[in-house]
């Protein structure tokens, strides 16, 4: 238990690490158009997330697939690119809704991208491991902790903005995702494949 606990800290501690933020960047994206009254379509996509980039995960984890780390290491801020530009479809849309379907598919396909992301930084402490399940299970059960208190905290930084310092929700959906943008913007630039 003591072993599967250090595997949770690890996956934990590497999603919210700041000198890797693309992953707190990717949440923050996703979680960005929501509010806390709209916390099932918030728990829905993180689940949809949490399930494809585990999936992934395990097929790179026990080498069933694997895929170029320079292709996901480019791929990983393109999924961050593209969650802020679909964010803004919500500020220049008529209303404030968009196709769940489409949401959900696309954050499955992020998620699958992701979680080859993860795998390449969990095969690195595998490199001498026989027994990889109990390790991997902690180790996704730590990225799952840390994507719940990431999505809580852009929650209640929305609240905070919107409810109590009553700034639009399309303003602020705006200026975030802007912001988002313009973040990820020189992670595309050093991950460009040569």
């Amino acid at each position: 238990m003591q072993d599967f606990w250090f595997y949770i800290q690890l996956g934990f501690n590497h999603v919210l690490d700041l000198g890797a933020y693309d992953h707190i960047l990717f949440l923050s994206a996703l979680a960005i158009p929501f509010t806390f009254k709209q916390w099932k379509h918030v728990v829905i996509l993180a689940t949809i997330f949490t399930i494809t980039h585990c999936t992934s995960l395990a097929l790179s984890a026990f080498e069933v697939m694997t895929v170029d780390v320079g292709l996901i290491e480019f791929l990983i801020p393109v999924t961050i690119l593209l969650t802020a530009l679909f964010n803004l479809t919500y500020v220049f849309g008529k209303e404030l809704s968009v196709g769940k379907y489409v949401h959900s598919i696309a954050t499955a396909f992020f998620g699958l991208v992701h979680g080859f992301g993860f795998s390449n930084y969990f095969k690195m402490l595998m490199a001498e491991e026989d027994d990889k399940v109990m390790p991997l299970l902690g180790f996704a059960t730590g990225i799952e902790f840390s994507q719940v208190a990431i999505i809580l905290i852009i929650l209640a930084l929305a609240y905070f903005i919107l409810d109590v310092l009553n700034v639009k929700r399309k303003l602020f959906i705006g200026i975030a995702s802007i912001l988002v943008i313009i973040i990820t913007i020189p992670l595309l630039i050093a991950t460009f494949p040569q």
